[in-house]
């Protein structure tokens, strides 16, 4: 539960978050289809957990101000996508989130994990798959690097972020009948995706049987990346 003070420490932000979400994402839980409402509703979840001690730490000292961000640039982005037009800018948010998240906040409970790692990652991991088929329609070779990336990115890998990219590659294969050449290496990419989805699923295992891992903060902000 919260504590009787920590509630009010940073409540403007706190307040800022709550608006912004059911502004611009709350929305989204039952319009939108596949991992998108998924993200979105276990986003409701961090907007709770800010409240409390835990999240409070993450997303209000370690996130802060670019949550709302986020937020404002996924709706832009929704309506552009809508109206087939493409804004790069769209991933710069949800880089920076995931940096500090990866970082300097190592999950030390089922609620960190559930209501930050999760989201994030999968956010991240969604966004890479959109922002590669918006831009390029040779996508295969990126998102078998990226998911590569995430399996390697710590020694448990990133399971979230590389089960949203061989979910998507997946999809993509079953959707996308022509041309051919993308079908089929849709195919190919989406097998050799759960190849590093196992690998991140052993990591996981291995760490949790090990008692888990500690947290990791660090005083500093993350510096921006991707500018």
């Amino acid at each position: 539960m919260p504590s009787n003070t920590a509630w009010k420490d940073g409540l403007a932000l706190k307040i800022v978050n709550v608006v912004v979400y059911f502004l611009f994402l709350g929305s989204n839980i039952y319009t939108l289809a596949g991992p998108t409402s998924l993200i979105h509703l276990l986003l409701l979840g961090t907007v709770i957990y800010q409240f409390f001690d835990g999240g409070k730490q993450v997303i209000i000292d370690g996130i802060s101000w670019r949550f709302p961000l986020l937020a404002v640039l996924n709706a832009i982005y929704i309506n552009l996508w809508a109206s087939r037009h493409y804004i790069p800018g769209r991933s710069h948010p949800i880089l920076h989130i995931y940096y500090i998240v990866k970082k300097y906040h190592e999950p030390r409970s089922v609620s960190d994990e559930v209501f930050v790692h999760l989201p994030f990652s999968l956010y991240h991991g969604w966004t890479t798959v959109l922002v590669v088929l918006t831009a390029f329609e040779a996508f295969g070779f990126f998102l078998e690097a990226t998911a590569a990336t995430y399996a390697f990115s710590s020694q448990e890998g990133d399971l979230p972020a590389s089960i949203a990219i061989a979910w998507s590659l997946w999809a993509i294969f079953d959707q996308q009948r022509h041309p051919a050449f993308i079908h089929w290496s849709a195919l190919a990419f989406a097998i050799l995706a759960l190849v590093w989805v196992g690998k991140a699923v052993i990591g996981v295992g291995l760490k949790y049987r090990r008692g888990g891992g500690g947290i990791s903060l660090d005083e500093e902000r993350a510096p921006l990346v991707g500018n």
